[in-house]
């Protein structure tokens, strides 16, 4: 197929802000690359402080409850499973030329990610017969759908001073012998624990607006921030000025490999404890040395053990190296657009 014009990304904001941040970043990488992205979210509330300002390209639109009454575009996107209403799909069947439907997946190190990327899905009933979907998994090896990665990222990040930014941005002055951590989290009951653990060299904690920010409080050792909520670019920022980043759910944990820094991972916790496999399988092929799983596995309540924090400045350079790593392997929307066979 010829590049296509217009994207329509279909998005539902279950329970927090990471699926709307990962459709924002694509509508927007999208955009940047001379396309059209059309956004159909059921809640843009987070828009309002995610992203305060609307590219060239990008249109955002209420969840259609009915016939939108407009002719979808050349791809659909239909994230994280969130079934693209009836009498839109109607009229993709109805299309000259069918769009290309695609659902993005949740990103997951898991080894079926690398079976199941790509596969078909054809529809036979329903107001799609005769559509195809495929199935496409972000992941993190050759053979996965990668990450979402802006172009200049990484060139922005090597000449990014964090500490100034700091300052001038967000007015938070770093003593020199403070280490800097940045806190993003689910509620979580071992809060108290992290703390003290923090507190035992002399820390900063930068807390970001969630269930856990009016917990924090200072103690000896640890001086903490109260953070705004903070658009999508000065979060990335955030991270790549911390030392070390808790970060939860997906959106901020790819941000978090992008940063180059140290992190610890809360993973969205799902009830019959499929997460703690999950995490596992993340740690593992990112080779995590054993004093950092534990400290994955106490933060995430998968064991009663005691929270450590290991040496972060011993972690910094497999960081990095890591986020090269994977920064060497195509972007999610590079590898999506050669599954499509768009040409640029």
């Amino acid at each position: 197929m010829s590049t296509p014009r217009r994207w329509d990304i279909f998005c539902r904001v279950i329970d927090n802000h990471g699926d709307l941040g990962v459709c924002w970043r694509l509508a927007r990488q999208v955009a940047a690359r001379g396309d059209l992205a059309r956004l159909w979210v059921d809640d843009a509330n987070a828009l309002t402080w995610m992203a305060p300002t609307q590219p060239p390209g990008v249109e955002v639109h209420p969840w259609p409850t009915q016939d939108a009454g407009v002719m979808p575009g050349e791809v659909v996107i239909e994230a994280f499973g969130c079934e693209i209403p009836d009498a839109f799909v109607a009229r993709m069947a109805a299309r000259p030329v069918p769009p290309r439907w695609i659902n993005l997946e949740y990103l997951s190190a898991e080894p079926y990610v690398e079976r199941s990327h790509g596969l078909a899905s054809p529809q036979f009933h329903g107001p799609g017969a005769g559509l195809t979907k495929h199935f496409f998994y972000p992941g993190f090896t050759p053979r996965t759908g990668g990450l979402l990665r802006e172009a200049d990222l990484l060139a922005q990040h090597a000449a990014f001073d964090g500490r100034a930014w700091l300052t001038s941005q967000l007015g938070v002055s770093v003593q020199p012998e403070e280490r800097v951590v940045s806190l993003f989290a689910y509620r979580n009951l071992r809060l108290d624990e992290l703390l003290e653990a923090l507190a035992t060299a002399p820390t900063l904690l930068l807390a970001c607006p969630g269930p856990l920010q009016a917990a924090v409080a200072d103690r000896p050792g640890l001086r903490c921030v109260r953070l705004p909520y903070l658009e999508q670019d000065d979060y990335d920022r955030l991270l790549r000025a911390s030392d070390l980043n808790f970060v939860r759910g997906e959106d901020s944990f790819v941000r978090a490999h992008w940063a180059g820094r140290p992190f610890v991972w809360h993973i969205y916790p799902q009830d019959d404890n499929a997460h703690h496999e999950k995490l596992k399988a993340y740690m593992d092929l990112a080779g995590l040395p054993a004093a950092w799983q534990a400290c994955w596995r106490a933060w995430n309540g998968i064991t009663a053990d005691r929270l450590v924090i290991p040496s972060i400045a011993e972690a910094a350079p497999p960081a990095a190296r890591w986020r090269d790593d994977l920064a060497a392997q195509p972007d999610l929307l590079t590898q999506l657009e050669r599954f499509l066979g768009v040409s640029r």
